[in-house]
């Protein structure tokens, strides 16, 4: 069932014009992401299908009954509330939907054959089936852990960072669960274990979808349909990542050869043309405009497929890291290494060395201190134990305040400050335009300042200006962060051709396992674990472990309880117990058949007619509950006779 649909959408801003003629449809339980460069028109898509902004042409309709909602980039609260009050604030209405069901249960119950009051109910119920909100306390406890957010509950949420207060927005959105959900990387300021999450939560409870994200693990794990914003239209690919890729050089190689044929006919029609007596004629204009229409086909399907080409090209060479090493340089030789903040370790007796070319990411949970052994190899910061030795060379450091570019100077000024129109790029002396081209910048924006530049363009301009350093070691704090996709490629592929060492901070995924040959995995409490394992190799692992663990704690648990039975050395059943063993099969098997009495009257209109289905849940609810404590107890016993 479609609860969005876009007819005929334009939307322009002065001379820009972000989409023409779009067509656009949201359907029921359908996750789509939404991909493509900075400032193509991603979020304004994203805009309209909320209604927050209209289109300069076109049509929305959605339906009636539906509520829409989108997680804001930065999200607003009130200074009174707490991060518990702010996450109960959004869930009024499921809450006061809990109470309405309680009451009309109760009502039901003394007035079986009121039909009103049982549609009412059908209707709660309905409702809070939807949203899954019959045990939203419990659904707040795992939110407020899972998102690390129990430890500031009692706190204003304006006293929390813009990423905490990102995460405060994003869960309460997902408790609220609307039908219609908008979010704008949502997996900003998540460490991986959050995403995994999110994952589970979206995929779990279905949710109907719509996303911007750069993240392409998350995009792969969650997407049904990945919708490409390119030269102002939508282009729709079934499935995840990995599906929109495959898609998009079948779609590349079917343009060229259309391109192929087109050329073919446009060959024929301006031969025709070029006859121009019969051309002249006004029952030939049609034909005539015809020609100059295919003209302009085939000046454009050049330059589309040349992009997609390279769009894909760099998708697939940046999966093929340099895999022979030599002998190589040490960089750095730590030797445990401690440091505390506020008497929280974060890094505890930890000792490696880094050397040449080595690819290291350095991973793990939000706050643990993976920025902090950065600004500690820099020497921003003094360990409080231990010693970093540090070889001869020099170093390149980007982090997300870019404080390596200045806002008064333009580009052409930044990479050029002595003037001419040239740069050293790893090795290669290169033409500047030429060069900021790989990094998507047309020449127009050569005189431009830094300042007029958006979030994601400034990221671009610094992450550019960092190959064009002549250094040994490059050093990066979440490079990825406000990148679209087809600069994330880009930027992987310069990152895979340095030379030198690379040490980044990052929670992306799919970018550590393309790029990292090793892992700095911050484990909490000062532990920092080292791996060769791809990030999701190792994340595996992680959660088999964890699997395991707790198979084991509950064998071991299981294993005390029977050494227990066996150092009391009974030699009979107590009285309780050997009343216990003969009565409750008898009854367990009374409850089963209550139960499956039950079940079918549920599903007989004239007998839930009659009993009231508020009446039938109740008791039904109960019995399993009485069922489940008399099995449990009939286990026991049977265990302690068999041990006798």
């Amino acid at each position: 069932m479609a609860l969005v649909d876009l007819f005929h959408i334009k939307k322009q801003y002065d001379i820009k014009l972000l989409l023409d003629n779009v067509d656009f449809h949201l359907n029921e339980q359908e996750r789509i992401a939404v991909v493509g460069q900075n400032g193509c028109g991603k979020s304004t898509l994203m805009k309209i299908v909320l209604g927050s902004e209209a289109p300069t042409e076109g049509k929305r309709i959605i339906n009636n009954t539906i509520h829409i909602e989108m997680l804001s980039q930065q999200p607003t609260f009130e200074a009174t509330l707490t991060v518990r009050d702010a996450i109960l604030n959004e869930l009024t209405e499921l809450r006061d939907a809990q109470e309405e069901h309680k009451k009309l249960s109760n009502q039901v119950a003394k007035d079986f054959d009121n039909k009103e009051l049982l549609s009412k109910l059908e209707s709660i119920s309905s409702f809070l089936d939807h949203h899954n909100a019959w045990n939203l306390d419990d659904k707040i406890e795992r939110i407020l852990q899972e998102f690390q957010l129990k430890a500031y509950e009692n706190r204003l949420v304006v006293s929390l960072s813009g990423g905490e207060q990102r995460r405060v927005a994003l869960a309460s959105l997902v408790l609220k669960k609307p039908d219609v959900l908008l979010l704008d990387e949502p997996t900003n300021h998540l460490d991986v274990y959050m995403v995994e999450f999110l994952e589970e939560l979206l995929l779990r409870e279905n949710f109907t979808l719509l996303f911007i994200s750069h993240d392409r693990h998350f995009i792969d794990t969650i997407a049904t349909r990945v919708i490409e914003v390119e030269n102002q239209g939508l282009v729709s690919y079934k499935g995840g990542y990995r599906d929109y890729l495959r898609q998009k050089e079948e779609r590349m190689k079917s343009l060229a050869k259309s391109h192929d044929t087109l050329l073919k006919l446009l060959k024929r029609e301006e031969e025709w043309l070029g006859k121009s007596v019969r051309a002249r004629e006004k029952r030939n204009q049609g034909r005539k405009a015809k020609v100059f229409e295919l003209r302009e086909q085939a000046k454009k399907n050049p330059t589309l497929i040349r992009k997609m080409q390279i769009e894909l090209e760099r998708e697939k060479k940046s999966w093929k890291g340099e895999k022979t090493l030599s002998k190589r340089k040490m960089l750095f030789d730590i030797e445990n290494l401690y440091y505390t903040i506020d008497q929280k370790k974060l890094i505890d007796n930890f000792s490696t060395r880094i050397l040449q070319r080595d690819k290291i990411a350095i991973v793990g949970i939000n706050g643990a201190g993976k920025s902090t052994l950065l600004k500690l190899l820099l020497s921003r910061l003094q360990a409080e134990k231990g010693h970093i030795q540090q070889g001869e060379f020099n170093i390149s450091y980007f982090d997300q305040h870019r404080e390596m570019i200045n806002d008064e100077h333009t580009l052409i000024e930044t990479f050029c400050p002595n003037g001419g129109d040239h740069v050293d790029v790893q090795g290669s002396h290169m033409h500047v335009y030429a060069y900021l081209k790989t990094f998507l910048f047309p020449e127009e924006y050569m005189n431009k300042k830094i300042g007029q530049l958006s979030g994601g363009e400034k990221n671009r301009v610094a992450l550019a200006l960092l190959f064009t350093k002549n250094v040994e070691c490059l050093m990066l704090d979440e490079p990825t962060n406000d990148l679209d996709i087809q600069t994330i490629t880009i930027l992987e592929q310069k990152l895979i051709a340095f030379q030198g060492a690379l040490i980044f901070v990052s929670h992306d995924r799919y970018f550590i396992d393309k790029i990292a040959s090793k892992l700095f995995i911050f484990k909490g409490n000062g532990l920092i674990e080292e791996s060769y394992q791809t990030y999701t190799e190792y994340l595996e692992t992680e959660k088999e472990m964890k699997t395991l663990d707790s198979l084991s704690k509950e064998l071991q648990s299981n294993e005390t309880k029977k050494e227990s039975i066996r150092e009391k050395k009974q030699t009979k059943l107590s009285y309780k117990q050997q009343q216990a063993y003969d009565t409750l099969p008898d009854e367990i098997e009374a409850l089963e058949v209550k139960i499956a009495q039950i079940n079918a009257c549920l599903y007989d209109p004239n007998c839930y007619e009659e009993k009231g289905i508020a009446a039938l849940s109740e008791e039904l609810i109960q019995m399993k509950a009485i069922y489940e404590e008399k099995t449990e107890a009939y286990l026991e016993v049977l265990e302690i006779y068999e041990s006798l």
